[in-house]
C-alpha cells in the first residue's frame, strides 16, 4: 500500500500502527531495500513502514506470503536531521507503550537468539525487565573487494570489523560535564577508522534503535531520546539486552561521497572478519548482550 506522504498515512491509516511492534524502515536509496524488508519480516515485526522516495518502487507483491503488512510512504529522506521528523509523528501518533525499532536500507537488526525467537518474544521479556528501551551498536558491513562491488556493498560477503570498539563517558554540560548515570558513547568500525571523512559529531556507532512509545518522547539528532533514562545501556541492577544493527551505509556513504571516495581503496583490515550473519558470532565477540534471556 503506498502513500503519498506520512500525513496522508497517519491521516488514513493510524489504526494500522495499533499493533506493535512496529519497524520503521528509512530508505535513503534502493541499495539492498528488499533484502532490509525481508530480514525484518523474518523477524516477526507485524508492520513494517518504509519511508522515502525509494520505497514507491518496491514491487507490490513484496513478502506477499507474509502475515507481515507492509506500507510504503513517500518522504523527503535527503534533509537534515530527516531521522527525527520522519520518527517523531510516528511516535505522537502510536499507542502509547507500543515498541518500535527503526533502520536504514542495508541495515539489519540482529538480537540474541534472533534465529529462533521472534522479536515480539525478545521485546515481551524486555519489557518485564521494565525496560523501555534498548541499546543497539551499529555494526559497519563491508565488501572485502571494493573492485567487484565499487559501492561498498556485498551481502554474500560481507565483512566486519572483530576488534576496535571503544566507550567513553557520556558527559553531561548541564551538570558540569560529570558523566551522565548509565550512558556511554561507543565508537568503532568505519566510523573510527576512516574518522577524517566523518563529521565528529556522527563517529558515534549506539543507537536506541528500539523503544517504546509514550507522549511527549522525542528522538533527537544523534539518536537519542529526551528522557535520559532511554538513553541507558541497562537498568541499575543488572545488565540487560542489548542488540545490533549490522550496516552498509557508512560503507556506502564513504564510496559515493566524492570527498572519501578516491581516498578508500579497501575496507578490510587486520581486524576484519568474515559475517555470518548469526547473532551467535555477535554474541561471542561481546557485541550483543543477552542479559538474563537464555
Amino acid at each position: 500500500m503506498k502513500y503519498s506522504s506520512l500525513i496522508d498515512f497517519l491521516s488514513r491509516q493510524s489504526a494500522a500502527l495499533s499493533k506493535g511492534p512496529v519497524g520503521l524502515i528509512l530508505a535513503e536509496d534502493g541499495v539492498e531495500l528488499e533484502s532490509t524488508i525481508r530480514h525484518h519480516v523474518d523477524l516477526g515485526f507485524p508492520v513494517l513502514l518504509v519511508l522515502g522516495h525509494a520505497a514507491m518502487d518496491l514491487p507490490d507483491d513484496l513478502a506477499a506470503d507474509s502475515p507481515t503488512k507492509i506500507y510504503r510512504i513517500d518522504f523527503e529522506l535527503n534533509r537534515r536531521d530527516a531521522a527525527p521528523l520522519a520518527i517523531n509523528p510516528i511516535v505522537a501518533a502510536v499507542p502509547p507503550g507500543t515498541w518500535l525499532y527503526y533502520c536504514f536500507n542495508a541495515e539489519y537488526l540482529f538480537f540474541p537468539f534472533c534465529e529462533s525467537r521472534s522479536i515480539g518474544e525478545v521485546l515481551s521479556f524486555h519489557t518485564e525487565e521494565r525496560r523501555a528501551s534498548m541499546l543497539s551498536y551499529v555494526i559497519d558491513l563491508y565488501t572485502g573487494d571494493l573492485e567487484a562491488h565499487p559501492n561498498g556493498v556485498d551481502t554474500e560477503n560481507a565483512m566486519f570489523d572483530k576488534a576496535g570498539y571503544y566507550a567513553l563517558a557520556r558527559l553531561d554540560p548541564e551538570n558540569h560535564d560529570h558523566p551522565k548515570e548509565r550512558q556511554l558513547d561507543f565508537f568503532g568500525g568505519l566510523r573510527w577508522r576512516f574518522e577524517e571523512h566523518v563529521p565528529a559529531q556522527r563517529r558515534k556507532i549506539d543507537r536506541i534503535a528500539l523503544f517504546r512509545a509514550k507522549s511527549g518522547l522525542k528522538l533527537r539528532p544523534g539518536h537519542t531520546f529526551n528522557d535520559e533514562e532511554y538513553n541507558t545501556y541497562s537498568c541499575p541492577w543488572h545488565h540487560n539486552l542489548t542488540c545490533a544493527t549490522a550496516s552498509f551505509r557508512v560503507a556506502k556513504a564513504l564510496k559515493f561521497n566524492p570527498g572519501s571516495t578516491y581516498d578508500v581503496h579497501s575496507f578490510t583490515w587486520v581486524n576484519s572478519e568474515r559475517f555470518n550473519w548469526s547473532s551467535q558470532q555477535l554474541m561471542d565477540l561481546g557485541l550483543i548482550e543477552p542479559g538474563q534471556w537464555f
